[in-house]
C-alpha cells in the first residue's frame, strides 16, 4: 500500500472521535432571548460553511468523449475532499459511467479526477482529483445523531455551487434501495432542503464533522432528504482504498421470500412468518458445496431468524468472508443444519 494511502486512512481513523474540524465553534442557549438565539444558530452554520465549505465540489462527469474535441460534461453532483491528496466521496450514480471527471472546487480551480473505486450496493464512491495540499473534511459519527439535531446540507444543486441549506435530523434507521436493489441500512432522514445536484454533497453537524453523505430525495415531496450514514461511507472507504472494491459474502443461491404455512410453523416450533426459498444454486458454489439444493426453504443463520432476502444479505455484509456458517432450511419433511462457507459475491467460486 502506498504511503499516500496510509496517510488517507490514518485520517479517516483519526476522525472517529477526534478533534473538531478548523472553524466548529460550541453555541450555548441557556437564558438567551429569541434574538440571541437566532444570532447564536446564524454563526453556527456560518461556521459550518467556513469550516466545511471549501471542501465540497462539484463534480463534472463526461460519458462521452472524442478526439481532439472537449468532452462533454453531462452529468453533474457535489463530493467532499475528506484527504489533502485529492481523496473525494460522492455518491456512485453521480459518477458511473464517466469517461473522464472534473472536480471545481470554491476557489475556481478545476482538477481533472480519476475513479478509486465504486460500491452501488450504497451508492458510494471514491474519486481522486490530480491535486494536492487541498482542504478537507473530518467524517463523523452517525451513530451519535440525535432526532431534532440540526444539520447543514452543503452542495451545488442545478449547478448552483456552494449552496447551503439547513434542516433537522428527522428520523435514524430508515432504509433504501440501492440501483442494485440491495437494501442500504441505518438511512438518514432529514429536512435540510435537497435538489438535482446535492447528491454526493455532505451533510454536516455543528460541530463540522460529516455525519451523511446527500443521495435521494422524494420527488414532490418538501423537507424529506435522505443520506447514508458516515460510519458507512467510512467502511467503504477503507475497503475502496485498500483494495479497490468492497467485498461481501455470498452463498452462491438466488432467492426471494415466501410465506411459511402454519402447518410447517407448528410441525417445526416455528414463530416466523416468512422465510427465504432458494430458487437456484450455483453449480461449484459455497451453496453447492455444502449440499444446499433448489427449493430449500432458509429459516436461520447461525440461529438468527431470517425472514427475507434482506436479513440474509445483512447477515452476510457482516459475516466475514470464508468462515463457515450454519444455515438452519426446511427440505421437504425434515430440518436441515447445513455447513457453508461464504465466498466473495462476484468471485470466481
Amino acid at each position: 500500500m502506498s504511503d499516500v494511502t496510509q496517510r488517507t486512512l490514518q485520517l479517516i481513523r483519526n476522525g472517529i472521535g477526534g478533534q473538531d474540524s478548523p472553524g466548529a465553534r460550541e453555541v450555548g442557549t441557556a437564558g438567551q432571548s429569541s434574538v440571541e438565539l437566532l444570532d447564536a444558530y446564524s454563526r453556527a452554520v456560518m461556521s459550518v460553511v467556513d469550516g466545511i465549505g471549501p471542501a465540497v465540489v462539484s463534480i463534472a462527469a463526461a460519458t462521452r468523449s472524442k478526439k481532439n474535441v472537449e468532452p462533454e460534461k453531462d452529468a453533474a453532483g457535489s463530493g467532499v475532499i475528506f484527504a489533502p491528496d485529492g481523496y473525494i466521496l460522492t455518491n456512485d450514480h453521480v459518477v458511473q459511467g464517466a469517461k473522464q471527471l472534473f472536480v471545481s472546487l470554491t476557489n475556481g480551480t478545476t482538477h481533472e479526477a480519476a475513479m478509486v473505486g465504486t460500491d452501488p450496493a450504497t451508492d458510494l464512491a471514491v474519486i481522486r482529483a490530480d491535486a494536492a495540499n487541498l482542504p478537507f473534511a473530518t467524517l463523523g459519527e452517525s451513530a451519535s445523531l440525535r432526532v431534532g439535531q440540526l444539520v447543514i446540507a452543503i452542495g451545488n444543486p442545478f449547478g448552483f455551487q456552494s449552496t447551503v441549506s439547513t434542516g433537522v435530523v428527522s428520523a435514524l434507521g430508515r432504509a433504501l434501495r440501492s440501483r442494485e436493489g440491495r437494501l442500504i441500512e441505518n438511512i438518514i432522514q432529514h429536512t435540510a432542503p435537497l435538489n438535482p445536484g446535492n447528491s454526493g454533497g455532505p451533510l454536516v453537524d455543528s460541530r463540522c464533522r460529516v455525519v451523511g453523505m446527500n443521495t435521494a430525495i422524494i420527488l414532490g415531496a418538501q423537507g424529506i432528504g435522505f443520506s447514508i450514514p458516515s460510519d458507512t461511507a467510512k467502511w467503504v472507504v477503507s475497503q475502496l482504498l485498500t483494495l479497490g472494491r468492497v467485498r461481501r459474502g455470498s452463498l452462491g443461491i438466488a432467492a426471494q421470500q415466501r410465506p411459511l404455512s402454519r402447518r410447517a410453523a407448528r410441525s417445526f416450533n416455528l414463530s416466523q412468518a416468512s422465510v427465504v426459498e432458494v430458487l437456484s444454486v450455483t453449480r461449484g458454489g459455497p451453496a453447492a458445496q455444502g449440499g444446499m439444493r433448489k427449493g430449500d426453504l432458509i429459516i436461520a443463520l447461525n440461529g438468527a431468524d431470517i425472514t427475507n432476502v434482506d436479513l440474509l444479505q445483512k447477515f452476510l455484509a457482516d459475516w466475514p468472508i470464508g468462515k463457515p456458517v450454519t444455515v438452519s432450511v426446511l427440505r421437504v419433511q425434515e430440518r436441515l443444519e447445513i455447513g457453508i462457507t461464504p465466498a466473495e459475491a462476484g468471485a470466481r467460486e
